[in-house]
């Protein structure tokens, strides 16, 4: 059932209840997948090169969701999303404070791969689990129902939440984000780039992304922690 409270602006923004069996059913699963071993155990390919060690910070309340890609390696060690330079990134694409993005009651974090992928040759973070989303993240996001607006950083998070929305590259996909904002049915969808300083020259390419598509997601996200 849903109520709708009054905002200050005078719009009406429906809300659902949460319950306790709910929060109490997030916490236990929760704790189920930051016990998986599945990559180790039972992987797609090879098995993770070391031990694992899920990072998540799934939210029964939150209504904002920031569906990144994997932990990197600074990540590994803090067991916490985003204690890095792309975090510090991200969370000034957001213009939040770092106590704002980890209130647990304002934003969920839950990457594709919960577990730093290992690096390629030239030193570059592998791509995602390959068993993480199709174990893990359907249930989570039921999980998680009032969130009501996804951030999807990268093509890996695109392709699960987007579908056949997203374009044949990031690049595109990022580009049309109007289109693909007003089309959402549901959850309203955002797609980025990954905050990462590899990507300086892509924000270089496309300053149209700092002009455009930032002043809107910080109205949006604004909105949504009033």
């Amino acid at each position: 059932m849903r109520e709708c409270v009054a905002l200050a602006s005078g719009r009406l923004q429906p809300t659902k209840r949460i319950s306790l069996s709910m929060t109490v059913e997030l916490e236990s699963f929760t704790a189920t997948v930051r016990a998986c071993r599945i990559c180790v155990e039972n992987p797609v390919g090879k098995p993770l090169p070391h031990e694992p060690r899920p990072v998540l910070r799934p939210s029964s309340s939150a209504r904002i969701l920031i569906a990144s890609q994997a932990p990197g390696t600074k990540v590994h060690l803090s067991g916490m999303p985003f204690t890095d330079a792309s975090g510090d990134r991200l969370r000034s694409w957001l213009d939040v404070t770092s106590d704002e993005f980890y209130d647990i009651e304002k934003f969920a974090i839950v990457p594709m791969g919960f577990c730093f992928p290992g690096q390629d040759a030239k030193g570059g973070d592998l791509p995602p689990r390959r068993e993480c989303a199709p174990a893990w993240r359907a249930p989570l996001m039921a999980l998680m129902p009032r969130i009501d607006l996804v951030l999807t950083i990268g093509i890996y998070a695109q392709s699960w939440h987007m579908g056949v929305a997203r374009r044949p590259s990031l690049t595109e996909t990022v580009m049309d984000w109007r289109a693909i904002w007003e089309n959402s049915v549901g959850l309203k969808v955002l797609p980025l780039p990954h905050p990462s300083w590899r990507n300086i020259g892509w924000l270089k390419k496309n300053p149209w992304f700092e002009m455009d598509l930032l002043p809107f997601l910080r109205s949006e996200i604004r909105y949504r922690l009033s």
